[in-house]
């Protein structure tokens, strides 16, 4: 009975709050994968045309730009011109909007590109943009109005701008409208937070009620079970499991999601796939608790959730009955806290972002 209590409570501190029921949910789906379906229609990419005389650019550390043309009442606009070219205006690429108002390059090596989006009758937007090796980079909602003037901004400066959209998006998130969904991110090359925005986001989660009720409840069902008998019974026991159950979530929320995210520059969200079959989807989920996301971009392994599990079952050994301390509560709290997180990103998956509220439009996961 205390390996399930401890799973509960390592799903609490994963910030998910009542995840943990959909949790369950999750390992039914993967478990019945064979009648599951993606979910939502996927955008299609953009025509792209390359112009006579340019090479394929390498794979190599490169990176990419995207964004959506809208018009001044926030219609997407299809077929809109979407030109790249480089510091010496040379055209490095054309691709004109999808029928969802999005547009992609793709492959492209670090430089400072000029992007300049046109549509016939409407204003012409233009933008700097520095992009870095291996950096994904999401352009502003690009507005064009019936007009002949020529609006430019510089994109290059604006990262605490982006950083403050993605928190944004992440607080607004929740399932049926109550339920926090934080750490999900629908926009697959949504930009990186920065730390001071992955700190606001923890503690955002942290002390949010939805959380507080959660480990109220999971320590009322220790107090039921007689879990952790050293802590005694009555208000005081109460009190007691109830104080170690919001430790564990503070400890682990902090240092899996702010402290080692911002050290490594990893993103601490869950990028939705959306797309391809069942099992690739499946293992992409479970694969995520072990490989992040860089801020640059690239995949590398997970140290922010893998430490942050394990560091925050190494301090719960402060406020644990002694007789259940030691090496084995690490062990057991630290792959169990893995473990968990695995399960909710399945959950994330194939359940959640058809309950959860306020997805960015056009937000379908991987393009």
């Amino acid at each position: 009975m205390r390996v399930v209590v401890r799973s509960l409570r390592c799903l609490v501190m994963a910030g998910s709050s009542l995840l943990v029921f959909f949790s369950l949910i999750a390992c039914a789906v993967a478990q019945d994968s064979t009648n599951s379906r993606p979910l939502g229609n996927q955008p299609q990419p953009p025509q792209v045309t390359t112009l006579p005389g340019q090479d394929q650019l390498p794979q190599t550390s490169t990176g990419t730009v995207s964004g959506t043309v809208l018009d001044i009442h926030g219609d997407v606009l299809q077929g809109a011109g979407v030109t790249l070219t480089d510091p010496s205006g040379t055209v490095i690429r054309t691709v004109e909007s999808g029928d969802n108002g999005q547009f992609e390059f793709t492959a492209l090596l670090p430089n400072i590109y000029k992007l300049t989006v046109s549509a016939p009758g409407m204003s012409t937007f233009t933008c700097e943009i520095a992009l870095q090796a291996g950096e994904s980079r999401i352009v502003p909602a690009v507005n064009l109005s019936v007009s002949p003037l020529t609006t430019s901004v510089t994109v290059s400066g604006d990262k605490k701008i982006l950083a403050e959209e993605q928190l944004h998006i992440a607080e607004g998130q929740r399932i049926g409208g109550i339920i926090p969904n934080f750490y999900s991110s629908y926009e697959w090359n949504a930009p990186p937070m920065e730390a001071k925005q992955k700190f606001q986001l923890s503690l955002r989660s942290i002390f949010d009620p939805v959380s507080l009720l959660t480990v109220a409840g999971i320590a009322g069902l220790q107090q039921y079970q007689n879990s952790f008998p050293a802590y005694g019974g009555g208000i005081e026991g109460y009190g007691k499991r109830y104080g170690a159950g919001f430790a564990d979530n503070v400890s682990g929320t902090l240092l899996g999601r702010a402290v080692f995210p911002s050290i490594f520059h990893q993103d601490p969200r869950y990028f939705y796939k959306g797309t391809g079959s069942i099992k690739s989807r499946a293992l992409y989920a479970i694969s995520a608790a072990v490989i992040a996301r860089g801020d640059d971009g690239r995949q590398e392994p997970n140290y922010s959730e893998v430490l942050g599990n394990f560091s925050a079952a190494a301090i719960s050994n402060f406020y644990y009955p002694a007789s259940d301390r030691g090496a084995s509560l690490v062990v057991s709290n630290g792959l169990t806290g893995i473990a968990a997180h695995a399960a909710t990103n399945l959950v994330r998956e194939f359940v959640l972002k058809r309950f959860t509220s306020h997805v960015p439009k056009g937000a379908s996961g991987k393009p």
